[in-house]
């Protein structure tokens, strides 16, 4: 039998990974060993893996710089509409490899690092990911860049660098601990600080009213400092800006007059200024209404503004005007996309502006901000939209509260001219709220101070047009789109599963990477016996890898053959982990009862962060441990049933579990998830998905087709017509004695026997949330099973970032995606 093959000589024959040029691998060895030379030379004499790996970022990082030049250079000369998303969250995960794919680099770095003695993999491991996001929200920012400036666009991402990203989480007897995530330890080899950039935001204060209008006197001034990141497009030598703000204080910081004497407190107190961008706020769908959380939201967009108007105006004007003093054609060469309503200051913000300082009248201000900005709406739960209390804005923000107050006046009156003694829809459609205390509805803001608003998945949408905005669709139904969400196929696909592309390449050719739809030429294959083998191998391979990685990371063995049965998410009552949770102990209990009966070998895994304040998420997660402490260790069990929590999930576990998921859950209740990403990931990897007809699910299963996916539990319709008939849990509970039995386990102390009371509260939560018809069972025919996979995969194409940035690029932004292939660095321009 012929030796297996290494990972390095494996990962050689993957022609998607580039082709390793002779000459690309002696150049790329020569300047990584300077990188390493100069590394030694300043410290030490010998070198650490860290050291290697800051080499390797260092060589693939200046091969990116000559292509971010002139790519910026070509943009200053053209002069294209640009485009901003603004987030408050960047969830990137790890540079390197994703770099490398794009540049066409990968074989190329890997044959000089192994010659090199090294590999690979190995220092890929070193990167720390940039965990500047809480979940879903965060890595749609992060795919959207890279379908930005895969589609060519003049694209920028505005956001914060905070100096703690996500918590680092580590499970200590069940529960959830969080530890800071200190992720600029060893420095960022990616990103270039642009001190020369510099820019004022102002804070408290009061408004003067001068001969020339108010003016916003007397503010705490905190300096934002920009620092640029590269975003390669796949293969197309356009590199875009990612620029995310850190907040510094000025030198002569509180060392004004009134504070003579004590300098030492006054450096001291820099901090207080520097603490904006200190950390990122670890809720997901959840409105926490803190200050200091107001303060990251008005200085990201505070610097943002300032940065677009300057080069705006100093932009090339047709020919030869050195600078634009007109603010006519501002929405012809600006767009704003706002991610969700955490950057909604920048509408106020752009009026203060355009009044204020660039002293233009209201209505053309008001015109051309509403022309800028756009809104995606993310969620339609109560709990997470931002309502702020307007004693903080009058505080801090004095200013903008008088602009909100007048953009209120006017569409009050536009309202109350439509509907003449509608006093009801008036109070339902102001974006202030009256009660103690009163509020700003920040979604109404976006909504009325917006061209476009969206949701991300169909039914999202629809439900945002009839329920949450439905008085403001009334007026100005045009104003409501659909932008369904999608994923990058390169690092969802080509980095994270390069078997996988490498088979499908095979087959259809290279062109799917960029353009998905491509994927339905699959379908030819469905019945190809070696393709359905080859699919097949190429899971069971993901598969003994992750197990091989579980083991030597958690030392935890699972059985490889089991079905990979995966809930990788925020933990949330509305995800509902809590009926995964009972159904794995259904399956426990039905085990128990025939222990000689054939059961289909299951691993049940689940990851995912809770809010550090979320008390019912963190008791989910003790819920879950407790019981995979009981039924890992039950010898009845065996191996035919194994339940494993996976720590720390992040970003670059989701690349290795993904890709070996056999089973996907995705099973919030109808009309609660606004779309999911991580659903399409299972999808495009070859996982089948068991879920209820929510968010993008309703698209899979029509791409797919129904029969292709597990669908279970009730559509909207039933939850609404359930809300309205009222919900006894207890009806459930004596009707199915499986349940039953669940329930009264919990809440006895079956998997808490130190503390049998520790889980009653649990099951005291909204039921509604959970009680649905039992998730169905599966056909154990292996074969049948890859048909449906690779129907699923044939079917994926529409869940490409790529599309659904073309919709928003065609139908928000008034651009059209470009496939302009800009010279690279050593190629003379025109």
């Amino acid at each position: 039998m012929s030796k297996p093959l290494t990972d390095h000589e494996k990962r050689k024959q993957i022609s998607v990974r580039g082709i390793a040029g002779l000459g690309d691998v002696a150049e790329i060895k020569k300047s990584f060993n300077r990188h390493l030379h100069f590394t030694l030379v300043k410290d030490r004499n010998v070198a650490t893996p860290r050291d290697y790996y800051f080499a390797l970022a260092h060589t693939v990082r200046d091969l990116l710089v000559g292509r971010w030049i002139r790519t910026q250079q070509y943009y200053y000369e053209k002069d294209p509409k640009r485009i901003h998303y603004l987030s408050l969250e960047f969830y990137m995960g790890r540079t390197l490899q994703n770099t490398m794919i794009n540049l066409g680099l990968q074989n190329a770095c890997d044959e000089a690092i192994y010659q090199l003695g090294l590999d690979l993999e190995e220092l890929e491991e070193i990167e720390e990911d940039a965990g500047l996001g809480n979940g879903g929200l965060g890595r749609l920012a992060a795919c959207f860049l890279d379908s930005m400036a895969s589609l060519g666009l003049a694209a920028y991402g505005y956001g914060i660098r905070y100096e703690f990203g996500i918590f680092n989480q580590k499970i200590t007897k069940g529960w959830q601990v969080e530890e800071a995530d200190d992720w600029l330890r060893y420095g960022n080899p990616w990103e270039k600080a642009r001190p020369e950039y510099m820019l004022p935001v102002h804070f408290y204060g009061r408004v003067a009213h001068t001969p020339e209008g108010p003016k916003w006197v007397e503010t705490q001034v905190v300096l934002a400092m920009p620092y640029d990141t590269p975003v390669p497009g796949y293969k197309n030598n356009t590199v875009n800006t990612m620029r995310l703000w850190s907040a510094k204080a000025p030198n002569d910081f509180n060392l004004q007059e009134f504070n003579v004497g004590d300098y030492i407190q006054a450096v001291l107190d820099r901090n207080l200024a520097e603490n904006i961008s200190r950390v990122l706020y670890p809720n997901d769908n959840f409105f926490e209404g803190k200050e200091l959380r107001l303060k990251q939201e008005y200085f990201v967009v505070a610097a943002t503004l300032q940065d677009i108007i300057r080069r705006f105006k100093s932009s090339k004007f047709g020919c030869r005007d050195p600078v634009r003093t007109s603010f006519e054609t501002f929405h012809e060469k600006v767009a704003i996309q706002l991610n969700d309503t955490h950057p909604a200051l920048a509408i106020p913000e752009l009026m203060r502006i355009l009044v204020d300082i660039e002293r233009l009248d209201w209505e053309k201000a008001w015109e051309i901000t509403t022309k800028t900005c756009a809104y995606t709406n993310h969620t339609v739960l109560p709990e997470a939209l931002e309502r702020w209390p307007v004693h903080m804005f009058e505080k801090l923000l004095p200013r903008h509260l008088q602009i909100i107050y007048e953009i209120n006046q006017r569409h009050l009156d536009r309202v109350a001219a439509m509907y003449p003694g509608d006093n009801d829809r008036l109070c339902r459609m102001s974006l202030i709220e009256e009660g103690d205390p009163k509020r700003i509805n920040m979604a109404h803001l976006c909504v009325v101070g917006s061209h476009a608003v969206n949701g991300v998945a169909r039914i999202h949408s629809d439900i945002v047009k009839t329920t949450v905005f439905k008085d403001f669709c009334d007026i100005e139904p045009e104003k409501f789109q659909n932008k369904t969400n999608g994923i990058t196929p390169r690092r969802w696909l080509l980095l994270c599963n390069p078997g996988l592309a490498d088979i499908i390449a095979e087959k259809i050719g290279e062109d799917f990477l960029t353009d998905l739809f491509q994927l339905k030429k699959l379908l030819d294959f469905v019945n190809d016996e070696m393709f359905i083998r080859d699919v097949a191998k190429v899971k069971q391979e993901n598969k003994l890898k992750f197990a091989a990685y579980l083991e030597s990371e958690y030392k935890v063995k699972i059985n490889p053959e089991s079905i990979f049965d995966i809930q990788v998410k925020r933990i949330h009552e509305y995800k509902r982990q809590l009926l995964n949770c009972l159904h794995v102990i259904t399956l426990y209990n039905r085990i128990r009862k025939e222990p000689n009966k054939k059961f289909v070998p299951r691993t049940v895994m689940i990851g995912g962060k809770a809010a550090p304040g979320y008390h019912m998420a963190k008791m989910i997660i003790k819920l879950f441990t407790s019981v995979g402490e009981v039924v890992n260790h039950d010898p009845v069990v065996g191996d035919q049933l194994k339940v494993i929590f996976l720590e720390n999930y992040r970003v670059s576990l989701a690349q290795k579990v993904i890709p070996a998921a056999d089973l996907s859950e995705q099973i919030s209740t109808a009309g609660t998830e606004a779309s999911g990403t991580g659903n399409m990931k299972f999808m495009l990897n070859g996982a089948l998905t068991i879920g209820t007809m929510d968010g993008a699910n309703v698209e899979m299963a029509e791409e797919a087709g129904e029969e292709n996916l597990f669908i279970f539990g009730m559509r909207v319709e039933d939850v609404e017509a359930m809300d309205k008939k009222g919900y006894n849990a207890r009806e459930y509970y004596e009707r199915l004695p499986e349940l039953k039995q669940v329930m009264d386990q919990i809440s006895t102390g079956f998997f808490s026997p130190k503390e049998p009371e520790l889980f009653k509260d649990v099951l005291k939560f909204r039921l509604s949330f959970i009680v649905c018809k039992i998730p169905p069972s599966f056909p154990q025919n292996p074969k049948e099973w890859t048909k449906k996979v690779i129907r699923n995969i044939a079917a994926s194409g529409k869940f490409s970032s790529d599309r659904t940035i073309a919709e928003y690029a065609r139908e928000i932004w008034g651009v059209e995606p470009s496939d302009v292939k800009i010279p690279p660095p050593n190629e003379p321009r025109e």
